[in-house]
């Protein structure tokens, strides 16, 4: 419980935070540190992390025996069915593997109904077939009728509710009921060529971030990363976790709702961070160990390894390798000079096992001022004019167009 006082007008008077004075108190109850302003997004970072997506029915939803028995009875449906990953198999899973299938017309049309011959039509005739989801019979793709068991199952399970929705002006594909309401396309043609992605759950008490096979359907609860294993020791460290806390929103009594965009597209990496794979190798080999032998998920281990009481050898070693794993990234930013003071420490979040308040602090000011200079770059190499701002292309359902990655970005940092 906290006790807040407003005041309109500029305050003469003393800041007490916590019974102690300090220069001042920011929005999110903190002494302001020495730089002022907002992270801004970098082109560096852009088209490498997404959201999952948004399926927006229930029905498309399947449970392993109902997607085993329709592949059984016609071996062709496995074509549109595909595991789904979501944020609970992610945290609770000790092999973060999903527990439920989705059926997934991707971009299909829903038949060969339409008047005209696909062969000789031209350009936007065809555009306009694709969008109404009628095609003529020559179109020579797959169509949502070629799988009649699965197609059935959404008229039963999704139409009434997705034409509940258009009639109340709240869905956008109007014909399309067989389709993912977004389906993230540029999301899963960035990854198509990788074995594996980083994902974070969006929504959790604690930031986890784990990488999980690339061909699967996730889902929106998800953030993706389309980035190299080495990115693993930034995102999982104290640093970034402290940078995210303070950049993304939170919810009440659920923690931190995970924004690619404030929490990744903002986040300064260093010029050469290579060498930290295996730093992040060691940890993620030392995790698995402990996910198996005990067959908890994530979210029990790392409530194991920030309880003060929790003495057992393996999760020592784990605390260990994090204060390697965040001492390897303060040395890869230069800042041998920072004492990160790891131990359990009272945070928002409760007591967790990370770097001392002061070190946060110094982490923040960091951070925001190396982001501010990589903007700065930014801007006076023409990467944030008006024309490039309006293009994103991050798979988060706005509607921008992608571009490539910036020109003069870090070679260790070209990912795709």
């Amino acid at each position: 419980m906290a006790n807040i006082w407003l005041y309109r007008g500029a305050w003469a008077g003393e800041f007490n935070l916590n019974d102690e004075l300090v220069p001042g108190i920011t929005p999110f109850l903190t002494p302001p540190g020495r730089l002022q302003g907002k992270p801004q997004r970098l082109k560096a970072n852009e088209n490498k992390s997404f959201i999952g997506s948004y399926v927006l029915g229930k029905g498309f939803v399947l449970e392993p025996d109902e997607a085993s028995a329709l592949i059984a009875r016609n071996p062709k449906n496995k074509d549109c069915l595909f595991p789904y990953l979501n944020g609970e198999d992610l945290n609770s899973r000790p092999d973060q593997s999903p527990s439920r299938w989705v059926i997934n017309f991707q971009n299909f049309p829903l038949n060969r109904t339409a008047d005209g011959v696909w062969l000789t039509a031209n350009e936007e005739q065809r555009k306009q077939w694709l969008r109404s989801g009628y095609v003529p019979f020559d179109y020579p793709k797959s169509v949502a009728e070629d799988y009649p068991d699965l197609i059935q199952i959404l008229i039963e399970r999704v139409k009434t509710e997705r034409d509940e929705l258009v009639a109340k002006g709240k869905q956008i594909h109007e014909y399309c009921f067989w389709k993912f309401w977004d389906r993230r396309d540029n999301l899963y043609a960035t990854i198509a060529k990788k074995e594996k992605v980083l994902v974070t759950s969006r929504h959790n008490k604690i930031l986890i971030f784990e990488f999980v096979k690339s061909d699967l359907i996730y889902s929106e609860a998800l953030a993706i990363f389309a980035v190299d294993r080495s990115v693993f020791s930034f995102l999982q460290s104290s640093i970034h976790d402290v940078w995210a806390w303070q950049n993304c929103s939170t919810i009440r009594d659920a923690g931190i709702r995970y924004s690619p965009t404030d929490g990744f597209e903002t986040f300064p990496f260093p010029i050469d961070f290579s060498q930290l794979k295996e730093n992040g190798e060691r940890y993620l080999e030392r995790r698995q160990s402990i996910l198996q032998s005990r067959r908890e998920g994530l979210t029990k281990t790392y409530n194991r390894f920030h309880d003060p009481a929790e003495a057992a050898e393996d999760i020592v070693e784990f605390r260990r390798l994090q204060v390697e794993m965040d001492n390897a990234v303060a040395s890869a930013y230069g800042w041998q000079d920072l004492p990160l003071d790891h131990g359990f420490h009272e945070t928002k979040q409760g007591i967790r096992y990370t770097i001392s308040e002061a070190a946060r602090r110094e982490v923040l000011d960091r951070l925001l001022e190396l982001n501010h200079q990589r903007y700065a770059e930014e801007v006076a190499a023409g990467l944030h004019d008006k024309k490039s701002a309006k293009s994103a292309g991050t798979g988060r359902g706005r509607k921008k167009k992608a571009e490539p990655a910036a020109a003069n970005e870090p070679e260790q940092f070209q990912l795709f």
